[in-house]
């Protein structure tokens, strides 16, 4: 006889059947969590919540969080689910402004995280928590003062140079088909080499260089790493049990290598840069001695970890602005040729030298560049965490300590009531009157407040470069593999053109500019 009827295979079906129920209760018991306040919500699916398409790598993040801003048009802000765990999304402007700024001190910590043991991917100033985030952010400021910027531009354009030999070599006179996101990230590879690290990476000589070479598998999307990312953005309490690292495992391995070579090596031999090494020597002699600093220590890993993510954002993001640039003037001929006429003319007035005044102050190239970080924020969420209690102004909701909160960046930059006709490329959108009509926080693609991305100028100092040198003599048009309209990787979890961005790329004489 069996356990509970005469029969082993009725008993079998019925125990799966209440572990079945008993699991289905357990992954729903939250469920109306946001209902229950009066906040609207998205039906969740048992299991997974809103969360199915983006978990299934169907979706990329930032598409999945944009979509639910879409879905809560008209309210300040809105409830949704991953697995059975309830997540708060903001819209209204007035609200970002406090999550981001005026109570940062509530939201001082991204929800996102490694696992601790991961210390190149938990210790890097971009996912440390706080009060090691306050420290290192305070330490590592100086490097991107705009007199070290000034100094550092010396070397950008010396690889400034590279890129103009490079596609010289390439006989461009009768045009060429190129990926021109790979050929951005090559650039920037050797761009953040350089200023950085004192490093002649010379990718754009070597395609397969070690720098390239690891720095792709960082931001290689397959499912794997597509996985690794989810994971650590949105699931952070399951990263000590995957093993994601934020790195990769191999990258990892080689960035500690290598970094710890370039470290040793400058201790060695005394040179000074005034570069990020530099900086990252001086921490380490003054501060090793201390020990553990609020979780961090300027020693060992977590020291590497700063040069880690200074090259991985460095690169990746401005090769990202660059190239989404070119193929955004591919498309509007229009603004290519307006462009170009203002970088020839500045060009004629510094004759022909290429100086960090210039690139900062053409007034159109900023235009465009802020037109497509609208279009294409690197990063198109912000994370936070709230680590008290906190009553959202002007209401009775209290968000409970321990309730991720997110904000979708593209879906404000594609808001049409902040910004109209938001699927045309517009660089007039940020001329001052249309500037001064805009609500604060609503364009905000490097995040705002104190978490406000430490290397925003160099990012844009670096692809203002990298366009003025390829305008000043090349003409981008689209071609045959010319993805229209862009389509996003689903795999991303930064902004990235599924099968990369191929452009027609043709030597122009100045006449013809």
């Amino acid at each position: 006889m069996a356990l509970i009827t005469p029969y082993w295979g009725l008993d079998g079906i019925l125990l799966f059947a209440s572990l079945m129920v008993a699991a289905y209760m357990y992954a729903t018991r939250k469920f109306k969590y946001w209902a229950k306040r009066d906040i609207m919500e998205i039906p969740p699916t048992p299991f997974i919540g809103n969360f199915t398409q983006c978990f299934f790598l169907k979706k990329s993040p930032a598409e999945f969080v944009k979509e639910l801003y879409d879905a809560s048009k008209g309210l300040r802000y809105m409830g949704f689910y991953i697995f059975d765990k309830p997540f708060f999304l903001v819209r209204d402007p007035e609200l970002v402004k406090h999550v981001l700024v005026k109570d940062f001190n509530n939201f001082n910590d991204r929800y996102g995280s490694p696992d601790v043991s991961d210390r190149l991917g938990y210790a890097n100033l971009f996912m440390m928590k706080n009060p090691g985030w306050k420290l290192l952010r305070t330490k590592l400021t100086p490097i991107f003062t705009s007199g070290k910027l000034k100094k550092m531009f010396q070397l950008m354009a010396l690889v400034a140079n590279d890129l103009d030999d490079y596609l010289d070599s390439q006989k461009l006179e009768n045009g060429k088909v190129m990926e021109v996101k790979d050929l951005c990230a090559n650039f920037t590879t050797d761009m953040i080499g350089s200023t950085a690290f004192g490093l002649r990476v010379n990718s754009l000589k070597d395609n397969n260089a070690p720098f390239r070479q690891f720095g792709r598998k960082i931001f290689e999307y397959n499912a794997f790493r597509g996985f690794e990312f989810l994971t650590i953005f949105f699931m952070p309490h399951l990263t000590k049990y995957t093993g994601a690292k934020f790195f990769g495992k191999e990258t990892s391995t080689f960035l500690r290598s290598v970094f710890w070579d370039v470290i040793n090596q400058r201790i060695q031999s005394g040179e000074k840069r005034n570069d990020l090494i530099d900086l990252l020597i001086e921490l380490k002699r003054n501060h090793e001695s201390e020990g553990d600093l609020d979780g961090f220590q300027f020693s060992g890993d977590d020291l590497v970890a700063q040069a880690a993510v200074f090259f991985s954002g460095g690169f990746e993001t401005s090769s990202t602005t660059m190239s989404f640039t070119l193929y955004e003037l591919a498309l509007n001929m229009d603004v290519q040729r307006t462009l170009r006429k203002e970088i020839l003319q500045a060009l004629e007035e510094t004759s022909g030298k290429v100086t960090y005044d210039m690139v900062m102050t053409l007034p159109y190239l900023d235009k465009v560049v802020s037109e497509t970080l609208r279009k294409y924020p690197p990063l198109a969420f912000l994370d936070r965490i709230a680590i008290t209690d906190y009553k959202i102004p002007d209401s009775n909701l209290v968000l409970e300590k321990g309730t991720p909160v997110y904000i979708s960046m593209m879906g404000m930059h594609y808001d049409p009531e902040y910004f109209p006709d938001p699927e045309k490329f517009d660089p007039l959108r940020f001329n001052e009157e249309n500037k001064q009509k805009r609500p604060n926080f609503t364009y905000f693609p490097f995040g705002e407040g104190p978490h406000i991305c430490i290397g925003m100028r160099l990012g844009l100092l670096q692809s203002k470069l990298g366009l003025v040198q390829m305008l000043s003599k090349y003409e981008v048009t689209p071609c045959e593999k010319t993805s229209i309209p862009m389509v996003l990787d689903p795999k991303g979890l930064t902004t990235t053109a599924l099968g990369g961005i191929h452009l027609n790329v043709r030597k122009i004489s100045t006449e013809a500019g």
